[in-house]
């Protein structure tokens, strides 16, 4: 590359981050404007030291100390509390001997711990490691060993399953059902240190004492959700940019000072990114460790709550008390309903506007891409199965099976180009790129007015008597039979057909398998429509709501 190519590179990306900034500037509004000039200056250290996401606590700290940072079901603390405790955290475990870059893993459900382990973990430079709740003893045995967790954070609930684990330093519980601070827990290693700010995060070089050396940021591993097989570790590097809070706050108007329900695992992207973009912005942030849609509905109204971050099943099990329990609770204030995680059905979208208004804001990403497009309500109305557009800073193309660009219409696999990307998986390998930009692995179209749809995984397509079937597109079908609550195609062998197209449904009333099929006809190809179609009373499901089709009973 050319020095001129470089400098206007260079130009194109201070643009663009000022973009970001003025975004960033308008979500924090007043606020912003009122905090002193040397914590401004302080913030600024801090987002050199630890990253935007290390110093989102920072950020937060700064623009309302006293407010209540998070309530869970232990009550409420502010962010200057939940500040100290972080750093004594971070003191605590540097006193046991963990370093900078040494990986620190958290397997916790949603509440103050998590966020304390987490804050502590990028002060002190950590990789650290957001493991899945769902995980067996073998399994989170296998990825916390292949990670090389040195320090284990977990809920009491998952001790039988991180026995199976010898952290080299040692492990701590960071919830249990009593609050209590004992022996053993991270309230008890807290209590132990200092609350002072730690030093500078730093590793060593070869060779040289502990504490000594460069000082590397923090990086967070999220793990896929390993729907199609062992979750892989995706680390992202906490690099000096504003495209993560630029990009989404683009699109969904996030704004300072206000509350934040949050019923999407913390240790997911999309329940990472938006809730520490709430504490980034001083909000209170409401966490349950569990999913209780009377107690969602409680806290909107108790809270004023103006945001609420979810999945597409818990928003559907939310609607699902009906009108006259939603009516029965006062959720004026809601202004923004943020849905991801797996796909948006367009009657879900549809649904919810109607029960709550047009709030709801739909992001589709990966955890390797990080967000590539986000629907807005006038998206969701005008074109309910949409995910939109690309924010800020994000490219979006289509290719098809020769890397060349398919036209609007057309569909194509589904690529994505941002600053904000992961570095290829910790155990080798990546995600295919064409022309700079990463594959998402979904198959998709654009509209004539440049919206988004995905019509399903590249992986998922099915050859049934020599026709291509992705099964994304019967799903959404048989959602929109009003009988059906969930649903999933797959292919199973078929020595005539070579797969056979079967579906499994989840319903909330009697309904026939023929009356399903000849929905499906009415509205679909011939060989669209499901040969089999098998009915359960639950889908089996991963914590960020994903059908896990392999548990499919077959």
């Amino acid at each position: 590359m050319s020095i001129a190519s470089r400098a206007l590179g260079t130009v194109a990306r201070a643009n663009l981050e000022t973009r970001f900034a003025a975004t960033l500037a308008r979500a924090a509004g007043p606020a912003a404007v009122r905090v002193p000039p040397h914590k401004v200056v302080g913030l600024a250290r801090d987002i050199n030291a630890y990253g935007p996401a290390g110093a989102a606590l920072s950020l937060g700290l700064g623009l309302c100390p006293d407010r209540p940072a998070i309530i869970d079901e232990h009550g409420s603390i502010t962010f200057a509390e939940l500040e100290a405790r972080s750093n004594a955290l971070a003191n605590a475990l540097r006193d046991l001997g963990f370093g900078g870059r040494d990986a620190l893993g958290i397997l916790a459900r949603n509440h103050r711990g998590f966020y304390e382990a987490l804050f502590a973990g990028a002060r002190l430079g950590a990789r650290t490691i957001l493991l899945n709740t769902d995980f067996a003893g073998p399994q989170l045995a296998d990825v916390a060993a292949r990670e090389g967790v040195r320090f284990l954070v977990h809920d009491a609930e998952f001790s039988a399953a991180c026995a199976a684990f010898d952290a080299p330093l040692g492990r701590a519980i960071s919830w249990t059902d009593n609050g209590e601070s004992m022996a053993g827990t991270v309230g008890a290693l807290i209590a132990s240190s200092s609350p002072r700010r730690p030093r500078r995060p730093a590793h060593r070089r070869w060779g040289s004492p502990r504490g000594e050396g460069r000082s590397p940021r923090g990086r967070v591993v999220l793990l896929t959700s390993g729907t199609t097989g062992t979750p892989k570790g995706a680390p992202r590097d906490m690099a000096l940019s504003l495209a993560i809070p630029g990009g989404y706050l683009s699109k969904i108007p996030l704004r300072a000072g206000r509350t934040v329900v949050l019923n999407a695992p913390a240790f997911h992207a999309w329940g990472l990114l938006s809730s520490v973009l709430s504490i980034g912005l001083g909000n209170t942030l409401v966490v349950s460790r569990r999913f209780d849609p009377v107690a969602t509905l409680t806290a909107i109204q108790r809270y004023s709550a103006d945001t609420l971050i979810t999945v597409p099943i818990l928003l559907s099990r939310l609607l699902d008390v009906g009108p006259s329990v939603l009516s029965s609770y006062d959720l004026s204030s809601l202004r923004v309903l943020g849905v991801s995680g797996s796909a948006l059905p367009a009657e879900l979208a549809t649904r919810a506007m109607d029960a709550l208004g047009d709030v709801v804001y739909n992001l589709y990403g990966s955890t390797e891409v990080a967000y590539a497009t986000i629907a807005t309500p006038q998206d969701l109305r005008a074109a309910p199965g949409t995910v939109g557009r690309a924010p800020y800073g994000t490219t979006v193309r289509l290719y098809d099976a020769d890397d060349r660009p398919v036209g609007p219409g057309e569909q194509g696999r589904i690529f994505v180009g941002n600053s904000i990307q992961f570095e290829g998986y910790t155990g080798g390998g990546t995600k295919a790129q064409v022309d700079g930009l990463m594959s998402t692995g979904d198959i998709g179209h654009f509209d004539a007015d440049g919206r988004l749809f995905v019509d399903g995984r590249d992986d998922d397509m099915i050859i049934s008597g020599g026709e291509n079937v992705f099964p994304a597109e019967i799903e959404h079908q048989l959602l929109e039979h009003p009988a059906v609550v969930e649903a999933a195609v797959i292919g199973l062998p078929d020595p005539a057909f070579g797969s056979r197209l079967v579906a499994y449904v989840v319903t909330s009333g009697p309904v026939g398998v023929d009356e399903l099929k000849d929905y499906v006809r009415s509205n679909l190809a011939r060989y669209k429509v499901p040969r089999e179609i098998r009915f359960l009373e639950t889908m089996p499901r991963n914590p960020a709501g994903k059908i896990v089709k392999r548990d499919l009973p077959k």
